[in-house]
């Protein structure tokens, strides 16, 4: 094993040390998104069938709606400002249809909802171009921001990148044979392999990519040089105050869980009304229950059950509460159909939104830079490996069907420019984007 394979799995615990914080604000936010906030807050929560909560899951709404609106894709526009001739203009339109038509190949359309959902999740979200080697093309992947860390460069490149992953000592041999001489336990037979679960890290640079096991001193289950130069990972990061990645919801988790708890209040001192002991006066010889019950006493008015007084300040602090939910995690109340004004009006689209479509605005500005560089990394790559190799590219230019044949080399011709743009309309539902068309015809923009 080299000193570079070494070094890598040091390299690996340190940037892991370094993210611990992160990682734990990750793990919390996803815990209380799938419902478990008995394990995020466990002295909160009594043990039962309620003990996740009975409210809705704002912070699950939320960012299923944040990533809905932030999904669509934009525009990928290959013309440069050499396009003078006939000849410039063709080849820019053509390279066009090459890149829209990896974009659908590589499924990004529908693999942009997670994207957008972890990027407001979980503050960042990884992106990276891989060879698909059966379709000779290559393909753009959204990675889990879950056990993914970053190297950058002082102007925010992503130098290195590792992945990690936990596997079965198994399904690892399975997988990668190779791997058998460091996971079987020693003396045993060919049928039995360690089931423990190892850490498997992927590891992406500009000179090579690897697979290793860091508990194993760095075993390198696979390695391949990269074709292209230049490290194929990118990174799509939401702005903060000191450049660490933070969710949009890092901030309201207890906010949640104290009114998850508080509804669980209200409910149980309803239970406690209901199931009061009664007060009977001292005539009253005999106690009948059930439906039609019948008590026999001079001091009817005397019958009562005992009140739990419940202040009406828990009731208000509920209120509290989902403003202090709404306020923190940004989300305005009329994404849930509260809106006072009408919706044909502007004023009615600005209520609407609220401080909502700036979010939307801001993550548009974040992707659009990550598409670029992912893009121009796909043309490096399909000049780099398949240079010579002609292939039929069918895809959908503006509801259109297309197909071309092209050749790298050729089509390519080491121009990996592109321009990516979110218009006017990217980011609204079809309802206030025909509003907003109908306002701006009406004033003859």
């Amino acid at each position: 094993m080299s000193d570079f394979d070494k070094e890598l799995g040091h390299k690996f615990d340190g940037l892991r040390s370094r993210y611990a914080a992160r990682d734990t604000r990750m793990n919390m936010v996803r815990m209380v998104r799938q419902g478990r906030m008995q394990e995020v807050f466990p002295d909160m929560f009594p043990a039962g069938p309620l003990q996740g909560g009975i409210v809705a899951n704002m912070v699950d709404v939320a960012a299923h709606d944040l990533s809905e609106v932030l999904a669509p894709l934009p525009s990928f526009n290959c013309a440069s400002s050499r396009s003078v001739s006939d000849v410039a203009r063709k080849f820019a339109e053509k390279r066009a249809l090459i890149v829209r038509g990896y974009v659908e190949h590589s499924d990004v359309a529908r693999n942009m909802y997670r994207a957008a959902d972890q990027y407001f999740t979980y503050g960042h979200v990884p992106a990276i171009v891989e060879v698909d080697i059966e379709a000779q093309l290559p393909r753009i992947t959204f990675l889990d921001a879950m056990g993914a860390y970053p190297v950058f460069d002082r102007w925010g490149n992503v130098k290195e990148a590792f992945f990690a992953h936990r596997m079965s000592g198994r399904d690892i041999i399975a997988k990668y044979p190779r791997a058998a001489s460091v996971l079987r336990k020693p003396g045993s037979m060919n049928a039995s392999v360690d089931q423990t679960e190892y850490t498997v890290v992927r590891y992406h640079s500009a000179s090579v990519n690897k697979m290793f096991l860091p508990e194993k001193d760095g075993f390198v289950l696979d390695s391949a040089p990269n074709p292209v130069g230049q490290c194929l990972v990118e990174w799509t990061i939401r702005p903060s105050v000191d450049g660490e990645p933070r969710g949009q919801f890092d901030d309201v988790l207890g906010v949640q869980v104290a009114k998850a708890r508080m509804a669980l209040l209200a409910l149980e001192a309803a239970n406690k009304s209901v199931q009061a002991p009664l007060v009977l006066p001292p005539d009253a010889q005999e106690l009948a229950l059930g439906p039609d019950a019948v008590l026999r006493t001079a001091s009817a008015e005397k019958v009562r059950r005992v009140p739990l007084e419940v202040p009406q300040s828990a009731f208000a602090e509920q209120g509290v509460l989902d403003s202090e939910l709404r306020q923190g995690s940004r989300y305005p109340e009329a994404r849930t159909g509260n809106v006072d004004n009408s919706i044909v009006t502007g004023r009615g689209v600005q209520a609407l939104m609220g401080g909502f479509d700036t979010q939307i605005r801001t993550g548009q500005s974040m992707f659009a830079k990550t598409f670029e560089r992912l893009i121009n990394k796909a043309l490096a790559m399909d000049e780099a490996i398949w240079p010579n190799v002609e292939r039929t590219m069918r895809g959908n230019n503006d509801g259109t069907p297309y197909e071309i044949k092209y050749k790298p080399s050729k089509d390519i011709k080491g121009d990996h420019t592109v321009d990516v743009q979110y218009g006017l309309m990217a980011g609204l539902d079809p309802n206030r984007a025909l509003v907003f068309g109908l306002q701006a015809r009406g004033d003859k923009l």
